[in-house]
């Protein structure tokens, strides 16, 4: 029986979405695949108000996981999509025209560009790029025709905190739909909508199925007019997320609230020891004080993931050889989330163009993006360690 206390995230990631059929059932809804649904009576094929009425549409195992995702992000309605990127695509198809404007960060995970600038571009759609720190400045890009304002906090590679609170100000004065990437913070350390967003986006590929073995993207909103239009979006072209997908990101969503801090604990450890070494340039963890944007994030987060990055010094592509192949412990693979650490060079200079980076030479030194995992941070130091001997071998 409840005492009237309000339940706790991790309490609640754990027990949302279940099935409290008596006298038994599963822990848990089991995957369940459909194509075809059977109607037992014509009256019940012809009604107008049907749950389920063809596979494309979702099943149990479809509407489980959206309640979970519904109460992790404090979201009235959820649409579930084959991937991240689809999420992030899907949003602003929903919301643009042709003729249309919208705004990028320019710091956004670099597919959302391409798809920006060739296919929404063919759909004469504009895409205008601003600086990640504009915050409340952004409404002087804001034009009659803006259809959407997309943000991602931290920015994808470089990791800057956005001012999501200003910017929804501005977004809202202007009557413009604000949608926000928070695939880092898992909205666990950070809840876009309680912040003033009109969509939260995430690829539940990452942190909520935590084990590198699903695809899948969550969006969650509670605006009607916005809700109306990203579910006709989804329901016109056909994107459907598969049931046993679905089924292991809810897995991976009952331990979430366990594995986070273990990734931040990680990640923190790392970036403060490779703050100390004198090969790195820098590092880009917005729990550090050294980040530009600690401030901001410790005004609007509750804490840190285990995905950040950090600069070697101008280097051979022989001694960047090097240190990737003398890594034990830290996998080279894309994606991040998962339970295993992941450390690889990542081209900063092809995807910025408002706040422009030099390639790799004689200015600049190569970016290296570490997801910190599950594993010791004794042991990912003494990894790194054996990398940096190998890097200073072959210059």
């Amino acid at each position: 029986m409840s005492d009237g206390k309000k339940k706790t995230e991790a309490t609640r990631l754990a027990s949302s979405g279940r099935p409290h059929q008596r006298p038994s059932h599963p822990v848990t809804y089991p995957p369940e695949r459909a194509s075809t649904i059977l109607f037992p009576t014509y009256e019940d094929f012809t009604a107008t108000e049907r749950e389920f009425f063809y596979g494309r549409f979702g099943t149990r195992t479809h509407r489980a996981f959206e309640a979970s995702i519904a109460d992790l992000e404090g979201a009235a309605h959820v649409y579930l999509t084959p991937s991240g990127l689809a999420a992030v695509t899907l949003c602003l198809l929903a919301f643009a025209e042709p003729g249309s404007h919208i705004l990028v960060t320019d710091s956004a995970y670099d597919p959302v560009r391409g798809y920006c600038d060739r296919f929404l571009k063919r759909m004469r759609v504009e895409t205008e790029y601003y600086d990640p720190h504009i915050a409340g400045g952004i409404a002087g890009l804001v034009r009659d025709n803006t259809a959407a304002i997309l943000a991602e906090s931290p920015g994808s590679l470089t990791f800057e905190i956005q001012d999501i609170p200003a910017i929804a100000a501005a977004a809202a004065n202007a009557g413009v739909p604000l949608l926000v990437d928070n695939t880092w913070a898992a909205s666990v350390y950070f809840k876009p909508l309680a912040h003033g967003a009109t969509v939260s986006i995430q690829a539940a590929t990452k942190y909520i199925g935590g084990h590198s073995d699903c695809l899948l993207g969550t969006i969650a909103v509670n605006d009607p007019s916005a809700e109306r239009k990203i579910g006709n979006c989804l329901r016109q072209i056909g994107s459907n997320a598969s049931a046993d997908d679905v089924w292991l990101a809810h897995r991976g969503l009952r331990t979430l609230s366990a594995r986070l801090p273990v990734h931040e604990a990680n990640g923190i450890a790392l970036a403060n020891w490779l703050e100390a070494r004198e090969e790195v340039v820098c590092v880009m963890h917005p729990a550090l004080e050294s980040h530009p944007d600690h401030a901001l994030w410790q005004r609007d987060f509750t804490g840190a993931t285990g995905l950040f990055g950090f600069e070697l010094p101008p280097c051979s592509e022989v001694q960047l050889a090097a240190f990737c192949n003398a890594l034990e412990h830290f996998g080279m693979g894309y994606s991040w989330g998962g339970f295993e650490s992941l450390c690889i060079p990542v081209p900063v200079h092809k995807y910025r163009t408002v706040l422009p980076r030099p390639a790799p030479g004689s200015e600049r030194g190569p970016l290296m993006r570490i997801h910190a995992g599950l594993e010791s941070a004794d042991d990912l130091i003494l990894d790194l360690e054996r990398a940096f001997a190998a890097f200073a071998a072959a210059g």
